[in-house]
């Protein structure tokens, strides 16, 4: 539980700075692979990174914003995914949907993981195998995933692949009570806590958008796999790039 301590207060910190960013305004710039980046980004990452190394120097820290810059860390059994600032093009559009991600993979499994919700002012956290809670300033409430209702599932999609042509196919057959398309992790999230069933991505990700995340949802009880194939996720791969998957709230 320490380290599930260390994730949740360094992603309630990581957001708070982000938070101050906003307030106060930013420019948007592009990286190299055209995605945006902004203040936030760096200061967020900033704070987590420097509390993760302090706290745990054998571990080492696989950061965005430091892979972007070149700085790729020797490959270890255990390390920590950081996704500073997720949902930075919703955070630049002025919308609540983005997220802090911080995760710990062991053995290619992601084992633990903390999901700040800054706007929201949550912090969603656990560890596989022991549970799952979500933080307000209203207190600590454990989160489980749910069973199916029977008006359907409560789909949750990528706002930005909405019209990703996968989605229909895929789709077809269910019984669909809701279709909601939003940013971020925060997606995992809402099946982790049992207000949304699943997640469908056939879209490019990084390891660093899911492993926190896949953390929370498993450790609530739900699951995520390859899109094609059903093999459960690793991480530490050449490039840090994931295949597509679907994320349910039951196992």
């Amino acid at each position: 539980m320490e380290l599930l301590e260390l994730a949740f207060g360094l992603a309630k910190q990581a957001g708070a700075k982000i938070l101050e960013v906003r307030a106060r305004g930013f420019d948007t710039q592009r990286k190299a692979d055209h995605s945006p980046v902004t203040e936030a980004d760096h200061a967020a990452e900033a704070v987590i990174v420097a509390g993760l190394r302090r706290a745990c120097p054998g571990i080492p820290v696989v950061a965005e914003e430091e892979i972007a810059a070149g700085h790729v860390p020797e490959s270890a059994d255990a390390f920590w995914l950081v996704d500073p600032l997720d949902g930075t093009r919703e955070f630049a559009a002025g919308r609540d949907e983005f997220a802090v991600c911080i995760g710990l993979v062991r053995n290619g499994k992601a084992v633990l993981g903390a999901v700040g919700a800054p706007a929201w002012g949550k912090v969603y956290g656990g560890i596989v195998g022991v549970g799952a809670w979500v933080r307000s300033d209203a207190g600590q409430v454990e989160i489980r995933t749910r069973a199916v209702p029977e008006a359907g599932l409560a789909v949750v999609a990528s706002r930005h692949d909405a019209d990703d042509p996968r989605l229909v196919p895929f789709l077809a057959g269910r019984k669909i009570e809701t279709l909601l398309n939003i940013g971020s992790a925060l997606k995992f999230c809402k099946v982790a806590e049992g207000t949304a069933d699943l997640y469908p991505r056939f879209g490019r990700t990084m390891e660093w958008d899911t492993a926190a995340a896949q953390a929370v949802v498993e450790a609530a009880g739900g699951r995520l796999v390859e899109a094609i194939g059903g093999a459960h996720f690793h991480y530490g791969k050449t490039g840090w790039e994931n295949q597509g998957f679907i994320c349910t709230g039951v196992p």
